[in-house]
């Protein structure tokens, strides 16, 4: 099979990069399109704010253009799917953004879903996306784990308290499945979701799951 997966890290950090692909490992198989993760080293080192989401779109859609002829389909790996709809318009191949799919992927998972978000400054963003999405109606909240990338570099700060939100999304909530809302807790999916006892979704792997789906069957628009 013709060209690659590429799931593009938007921000700079190696180690996010690295952490994507460790988590896709079970999507590679035989037969199967590769998987390419890649940095976009123009990127600010984590994606904090609208600002940091709008502002990243040329770079990615440069660094989506010098791949066009080499890939099968995109993932924009970022809970803000910046630049999805401009990359949608602009290659040929089939574009996915983790957000959207890790929420579709809920949906399908569970009746109640709750977001884990990275820092209280992304949930208006969140918000604002999951009302464009028209997925808010069995939405019950996106709590945060108040965590840079840098600072999720300490695994059992960070599982204790992606463990805390997930129970409080849980129980005071009502959330049936969680949704991990940043591509660098990918790691701690398996862990979180034996913890809690509900359905975790990692939005990296929701998405690229479905770029699998949508290449094999040659859904959407031309491959050629």
């Amino acid at each position: 099979m013709s060209g690659a997966i590429y799931v593009i890290n938007p921000n700079s950090t190696e180690r996010v990069t690295r952490e994507l692909d460790a988590a896709l490992a079970p999507l590679r198989m035989a037969g199967g399109p590769a998987i390419e993760c890649v940095t976009m080293a123009k990127g600010p080192p984590g994606i904090q704010s609208q600002r940091d989401a709008d502002g990243l779109v040329p770079d990615l859609l440069a660094l989506a253009a010098s791949l066009e002829d080499a890939a099968s389909a995109f993932v924009v790996a970022c809970f803000s799917d910046p630049g999805l709809h401009a990359l949608r318009e602009q290659s040929r191949r089939p574009v996915l953004g983790i957000a959207e799919c890790g929420i579709l992927t809920a949906l399908t998972l569970g009746h109640r879903y709750g977001v884990i978000a990275m820092m209280r400054s992304s949930i208006a963003r969140q918000l604002r996306y999951i009302g464009a999405m028209g997925a808010g109606e069995r939405f019950v909240g996106n709590l945060p784990v108040e965590l840079s990338i840098a600072e999720m570099a300490d695994e059992r700060v960070t599982l204790d308290r992606l463990v805390a939100v997930g129970r409080e999304l849980r129980e005071a909530r009502q959330a049936d499945v969680l949704v991990m809302g940043c591509a660098g807790m990918a790691r701690f999916r398996e862990p979180l979701e034996r913890a809690l006892g509900v359905p975790v979704v990692e939005p990296a792997q929701a998405a690229v799951a479905m770029a699998i789906g949508r290449v094999r069957l040659q859904w959407g628009r031309s491959l050629g």
